[in-house]
């Protein structure tokens, strides 16, 4: 009964960081979309890096609870497993945002795809190519 219990509170803490590392990957996403210098976007990126590291770190223990004798022996309840199942699906998509990610900032300027690409526009022009063109059409 012991050996269960202090399954549980691991389990506890090891969901609890995968939460708050899903909020800080969360925060440091919108800001490497949201900077324009280069300098800072790829230390965003780096710190992405880390925290996806981190994350894949406790997909791979939520991995090897879901396949443990004691979880599937129901020794710790149901809930727990539904729960490392959902945080190891959590974990996956924020890897596949990730992998979107890097696969931007690895694209070449000149390659094919680089080259396929729509140009990237601020914001703040496309809002004033949009009323540029509006007032030439009103015109």
């Amino acid at each position: 009964m012991g050996a269960s219990r202090k399954l549980q509170g691991e389990i506890d803490r090891v969901l609890k960081k995968v939460q708050e590392g899903v909020d800080v990957f969360d925060s440091i996403w919108n800001k490497v979309y949201d900077t324009d210098n280069a300098n800072q976007k790829e230390k965003f990126e780096a710190d992405l890096k880390k925290e996806i590291k981190k994350l894949q770190r406790y997909r791979d223990q939520i991995k090897t609870w879901i396949q443990s004798s004691e979880i599937k022996d129901k020794k710790v309840s149901a809930s727990y497993e539904q729960a490392l199942m959902d945080a190891r699906k959590l974990i996956e998509r924020e890897m596949e945002r990730f992998k979107i990610c890097e696969k931007e900032t690895k694209t070449k300027a000149f390659s094919k795809e680089g080259l396929g690409q729509q140009p990237k526009t601020d914001p703040r022009e496309k809002a004033k190519s949009e009323t540029r063109d509006w007032l030439n059409n009103t015109v």
